[in-house]
């Protein structure tokens, strides 16, 4: 596709902010090339007014908020680095892993990207459960050494405010990968004291929230997110329900 050509192209001669310029230039040219193809008129930059991300577009992002992550302690870590390889090579093969991972590696030791500008264009185009998952992909990121860092905390909890992600819920997805005697009651977005009562509906709220059903995406690391995230929500519950005798 033209797009990702130019894409390319635009980050060899200008290095990132080349490679975001090129991809767009290039999105409009298949977009005209699209038009002219079917014969209509039309708007050729619809698909960019919509509030909605395409697979290609969030793959971009995708790429540099992973770069954010793994620089977030100063340091870039060959776990963290395997980790994003084999995400990008079960979700897209081997050839094209090969090329974004080129680009990706590019990226996170020579270039500075906004992750401001990036979780607002997020914000803008995608539901607030996919931020969710794509939250919770970049806290495996982190843990993928073997533990999340205070910077990197530091660091996602800045994303999270970015993307417009709750306290609770970063609270929540924070203690699925640094464990506490309260873990549980965290995920569950609950005090310790809560009743009975309370932590059952506190679970039905948030079997609700992250059922893998209400994250409608193409993107494999996502969905796999979501199920994480489900199967989290289930063994807090269970633990608390152990703990007090819940039946």
């Amino acid at each position: 596709m033209i797009k990702w050509a130019a894409a390319f192209i635009g980050f060899f001669i200008r290095g990132f902010a080349g490679a975001i310029i090129g991809f767009f230039i290039g999105s409009v040219l298949d977009g005209l090339g699209g038009s002219r193809r079917s014969g209509g008129g039309g708007n050729i930059l619809g698909d960019f007014t919509r509030q909605t991300v395409s697979p290609a577009d969030f793959e971009l992002n995708l790429l540099s908020l992973c770069s954010i992550v793994i620089k977030a302690d100063g340091q870039v870590s060959q776990r963290e680095l395997d980790y994003v390889r084999q995400y990008f090579l079960s979700t897209y093969g081997k050839e094209k892993a090969n090329a974004i991972f080129r680009t990706f590696n590019e990226v996170i030791k020579k270039r500075e990207v906004s992750a401001q500008r990036i979780c607002s264009y997020l914000v803008q185009r995608t539901r607030y459960e996919i931020r969710l998952q794509l939250l919770h992909f970049l806290f495996g990121i982190a843990q993928a050494d073997g533990q999340v860092s205070k910077a990197e905390v530091s660091k996602l909890r800045e994303l999270a405010g970015y993307l417009r992600v709750g306290l609770h819920d970063f609270e929540s997805i924070m203690a699925m990968f640094i464990k506490s005697a309260d873990n549980a009651y965290k995920i569950l977005e609950i005090e310790k004291t809560a009743s009975d009562d309370a932590v059952k509906k506190a679970y039905r709220t948030m079997a609700k929230k992250y059922h893998p059903d209400r994250v409608v995406t193409e993107n494999e690391a996502i969905k796999k997110g979501a199920e994480e995230k489900f199967k989290e929500v289930q063994k807090a519950y269970e633990t608390i329900q152990k703990e007090r005798g819940i039946s």
